[in-house]
């Protein structure tokens, strides 16, 4: 499952996104609530963990932008306020939990998986094209011959390509939304994964395939038949 993760704690930051992925999540990560905003206007998550008090923007306006924009993106705010009313604005600007620092992180843990089976409830759990499923909870590619767990990388870039069926998606874009943008990491960690995916849908006998645009990126299209 995917996550949006905005806070300014750098330190705090570090330790849930580690926490997170440890526990099988896909993190992308901001540090001010104007980038959250933008990011979760722009992408599809399973659920979003906002601070309260951000830069650019605080976490409740985040939230009540996003619903009045209509999108239901599961939201879980943290915040170091304890005051009743404090909870009491955060839910009615249409946050789906609350949870006041310091946090124990399995109780963060619990709270993000209720809220993202309550959206589950309503949502698929899967991607679907042609003949090859995704499963957003298990990481889990299949079709009927068989089925194989991708790495977390894998998965967030084969998200990203049954996403958007058929558009190209830049190599750049790869690396930014998977790796983020202050990774040190090279743009060939894009073209080494994308062969795993390639060897790992052949081995599955999928009826797609991630086809190359020489110097932009890929695409996920059907194979021809």
């Amino acid at each position: 499952m995917r996550l949006l993760l905005a806070d300014d704690e750098k330190d705090l930051v570090d330790a849930l996104e580690a926490m997170l992925k440890h526990n099988n999540y896909s993190v992308d990560v901001v540090n001010n609530g104007q980038d959250a905003l933008d990011y979760l206007m722009l992408d599809e998550y399973d659920g979003a963990i906002l601070d309260v008090m951000m830069p650019q923007m605080d976490g409740i306006t985040v939230v009540k932008k996003l619903r009045e924009n209509k999108k239901n993106t599961p939201i879980l705010l943290l915040t170091a306020k304890s005051e009743v009313e404090d909870k009491v604005n955060g839910l009615d600007s249409g946050a789906d939990d609350y949870l006041t620092k310091p946090f124990v992180t399995k109780e963060l843990l619990a709270r993000v998986r209720s809220m993202t089976r309550r959206q589950a409830s309503f949502t698929s759990n899967v991607l679907e094209m042609g003949n090859v499923t995704l499963s957003k909870h298990t990481f889990e590619l299949s079709t009927e011959k068989d089925k194989v767990r991708l790495s977390n990388k894998e998965y967030q870039m084969m998200e990203l390509l049954m996403r958007n069926p058929g558009n190209v998606i830049q190599t750049e874009q790869f690396l930014e939304r998977v790796w983020g943008y202050d990774s040190e990491s090279e743009i060939n960690v894009v073209w080494v994964n994308i062969s795993y995916l390639r060897k790992k849908l052949k081995a599955l006998d999928a009826n797609i395939h991630i086809k190359a645009t020489r110097n932009v990126g890929y695409s996920l299209e059907m194979l021809d038949v």
